[in-house]
């Protein structure tokens, strides 16, 4: 961030090369065009800095000579290098023509006001710049003295009595140039660099450019780049006073993002294993029919039934998706761009392959014989909970060990109570029928492991919008990792394609029980 504030010059001397003022105000608001920023009490910390002109780190005019922290400032005193860019800075200094201060601090530590304002808790001072309207309101150069010879004045040549004698703005009284106060502006801008520190400093050059919103563009893309001429281009045309319409609108390097994630609740309520190396199709060996014991008489033949088994076979499925896009957009986009679009690939590949496992347990779910017309009371979810939990070890010979929820049913059973105490969230042992939270999509319901999921049909109080499951009844099968591959094709498009490869095998169909409205 760049502020930047007009300021003025007290006093000039002729004693030696040195320019000597405030650099820092603590608890002075200054009103930049991206808000108001504070800098609060030893926010800033001196350190030996070089002084650049007008913020252009290519063109350092002197250094740190020494620095004063006051109760409510800094003070600092710069030796000027004895060249010709220092000889111009000293006599630009003492004629008014650049007569302030900008500081150039990265940002460690800050936090926002009620009234949106930063203040500014700590952060490491990088840099002092002599300016054209310099960088704190109150920061101000204070003396100047060059150890240039100047005219020896003639005997016939009269002393003049500053004390004595009014000064205008101008005047030179014993080398001492008074100037008037001049009109505050404020003037801000933001950049993103490779350092995690926000930067506060500025440019404050105000140069006389035709401001269109093709040069507008123009530049900025340079400026991303680190052209300095462009960097001051794009500040100057963020002065709203002087060039309305041509503000640039900032933006943060934080995505909103309320559209997914990569929560698989469903894949995570059952059994997992390793997709096999090859092949779009996969055989798992059933035991069809058990060979039979039973009681037999002395001497009798034994109970002779041969044990019998099949195979199930599992489709293996493509999951991709795919973003198209020109060489421009990827060789010239901020890397935010990148990281974002992976980020949501993933999720969506997540979100696929986990509606595609709770459409399978759906499908092959036993219906709950007993019907509920509503929300299940806490009465009405145990039965549920009961018929489930028996069905389920009938046909699998397994217990059931998770239930899924989708977000309604979850947001029902936080409500469940007995005599006004929570059930499901209760923390005391003889009220704890199970943990369930608003913050976690985890929990437990009845001593059942509860998975709470989006990614389902059933989205309100329908058929199977809660399962009870044996998740050793199902499994999903996935390749270790997915891939990625860019192609450049001859148009001068980039193709991303992320996918995998992902199998679910319904081994034993009746291991999931689900709810059954009322017609």
């Amino acid at each position: 961030m760049k502020i930047t504030t007009p300021m003025t010059i007290t006093a000039a001397d002729s004693n030696a090369r040195t320019i000597t003022g405030r650099i820092v105000a603590f608890e002075e608001v200054a009103n930049a065009s991206t808000g108001k920023v504070i800098f609060a009490k030893d926010s800033v910390v001196p350190a030996d800095v070089k002084l650049n002109l007008e913020h252009d780190r290519t063109r350092p005019i002197g250094k740190t000579l020494s620095m004063t922290v006051n109760p409510d400032s800094i003070d600092a005193t710069f030796k000027i290098a004895n060249t010709t860019a220092g000889s111009d800075a000293l006599e630009e200094a003492m004629s008014g023509l650049r007569d302030g201060f900008s500081i150039e601090l990265a940002v460690d530590e800050y936090t926002m006001e009620k009234d949106g304002s930063m203040r500014v808790l700590a952060g490491e001072l990088t840099g002092v710049a002599l300016v054209t309207e310099p960088a704190v309101r109150s920061a101000r150069v204070a003396e100047v003295a060059a150890t240039e010879a100047e005219e020896t004045p003639t005997d016939s040549e009269s002393t003049v009595d500053a004390e004595k004698t009014p000064t205008t703005e101008g005047d030179e009284v014993d080398n001492t140039v008074t100037n008037a106060d001049t009109v505050e502006t404020v003037e801000a801008a933001q950049s993103v660099t490779a350092s995690a520190k926000p930067a506060v400093g500025g440019w404050t050059s105000k140069p006389r450019l035709e401001f269109t919103a093709v040069k507008l563009l123009e530049n900025t893309i340079r400026a991303s780049l680190g052209n300095e001429d462009a960097r001051q281009y794009v500040l100057a045309a963020a002065d709203t006073t002087d060039n309305a319409g041509l503000v640039p609108t900032r933006q943060l390097t934080t995505v909103i993002n309320g559209l997914a994630n990569t929560t698989r609740s469903n894949i995570d309520a059952i059994s997992r294993g390793t997709l096999p190396d090859a092949g779009m199709t996969f055989e798992i060996p059933k035991i069809t029919v058990l060979p039979s014991v039973a009681v037999t008489a002395e001497e009798g033949t034994p109970s002779n039934t041969d044990q019998n088994s099949a195979f199930v076979s599992v489709d293996v499925k493509k999951y991709a998706g795919q973003q198209t896009f020109s060489v421009e957009l990827l060789d010239r986009s901020n890397p935010l761009f990148m990281n974002e679009l992976m980020n949501n690939l993933a999720a969506q590949y997540a979100k696929a392959t986990d509606t595609a496992v709770n459409l399978a347990l759906c499908t092959g779910a036993t219906a709950d014989s007993t019907t509920i017309t509503t929300y299940p009371t806490a009465t009405e979810l145990l039965g549920v909970i009961a018929r489930g939990a028996a069905s389920v070890y009938t046909n699998t010979q397994g217990f059931a060990r998770n239930i899924i929820m989708n977000t309604s049913q979850w947001s029902n059973v936080m409500t469940l109570n007995d005599s006004g105490r929570p059930i499901y969230n209760a923390q005391v042992p003889q009220n704890a029928g199970g943990v369930v939270a608003p913050t976690s999509v985890r929990g437990n319901v009845a001593g059942l492991d509860l998975y709470v999921t989006a990614n389902t049909a059933a989205t309100t109080d329908t058929d199977d919008s809660i399962l009870i499951v044996n998740p050793d009844a199902y499994t999903w099968y996935e390749g270790p990792t997915y891939q990625l591959r860019a192609d450049v094709i001859a148009s001068g498009q980039v193709s991303i394609v992320m996918y995998g490869y992902g199998a679910i095998a319904t081994k034993i169909a009746a291991g999931a029980f689900g709810v059954n409205k009322t017609a």
